[in-house]
């Protein structure tokens, strides 16, 4: 029968291409039993990262996207009736603890802020799970690790993580790869050739550059995939960059023909 611990492992290889020392200073902070923050853009590449550490640590990983309505019993654990009888079931947080697991927090900022509060105690030197509604405290395991990410792009007076909150972290930035490295990714994970990728990279370039004049956030590398593996599948490049990188990212008539000129002048 599958243990709770192997029903979390990520049980193949995640294809991940380390940038700086992100791998180093992962392993450091879980060797020192220290809560990790990762920021960065969306599509930069944070959840595939806590993906492969967990593989390559062969660590459990147990996910949360956090959003606006996200409950501390959602996380915890709630009484459900079942028959004639109540049982205790854990939510995700917990079964974490208990598996000795990854607890990724995704998009962190998203929780409300009464929610965030539960994770306190655990990141802290107590390493503590309370459970109020059935009174008793979870000790953590040595290999549990609590990882959150946010996107700092979003910040906002209403959607931002208290000083109490990011001061109990170590925080690791992350950003879009390097050309090169990025082209390198783009051809693996979208299955088409190096300089295909590269024409995309370059998009890609020139459309984050459009940030800070109208465009909230550039093309993430997830969608330069998506476009690789469209094409990959027998769409035209100016066809798939249509539907993976002009459409996505803005519904702005002038922006997505500044655009649709760069990919026309680049492919």
């Amino acid at each position: 029968m599958e243990t709770a611990v192997e029903k979390y492992k990520v049980t193949s290889e995640p294809f991940y291409l380390p940038v700086k020392q992100e791998v180093g200073l992962f392993e450091a902070a879980y060797s020192a039993k220290l809560p990790v923050m990762l920021k960065g853009p969306t599509g930069c590449g944070k959840t595939r990262f806590v993906e492969y550490m967990a593989y390559k640590m062969n660590r459990p990983l147990i996910t949360v996207a956090c959003h606006e309505d996200l409950s501390s019993t959602d996380l915890v654990g709630r009484f459900l009736l079942e028959g004639e009888e109540t049982v205790w079931h854990d939510g995700p947080l917990t079964a974490a603890v208990r598996a000795g697991a990854i607890c990724y927090l995704d998009e962190v900022v998203e929780a409300r802020k009464d929610t965030v509060v539960i994770i306190h105690p655990l990141t802290d030197d107590r390493r503590r799970l309370p459970i109020e509604k059935r009174r008793t405290v979870i000790d953590a395991p040595p290999e549990f690790m609590l990882v959150v990410s946010y996107n700092p792009g979003y910040q906002s007076i209403l959607k931002d993580l208290k000083q109490s909150t990011r001061q109990r972290f170590v925080a690791m930035e992350f950003d879009y790869p390097n050309p090169e490295a990025e082209a390198e990714i783009v051809a693996k994970e979208g299955g088409i050739d190096i300089e295909t990728s590269h024409d995309l990279v370059k998009i890609g370039q020139k459309v984050r550059n459009l940030r800070g004049h109208g465009l909230e956030e550039g093309v993430s590398t997830r969608l330069l995939i998506y476009a690789a593996q469209m094409i990959a599948k027998g769409i035209s490049p100016i066809d798939a960059a249509e539907v993976a990188i002009v459409s996505p990212i803005t519904d702005d008539r002038e922006l997505q023909r500044s655009i649709r000129e760069i990919v026309t002048t680049i492919i």
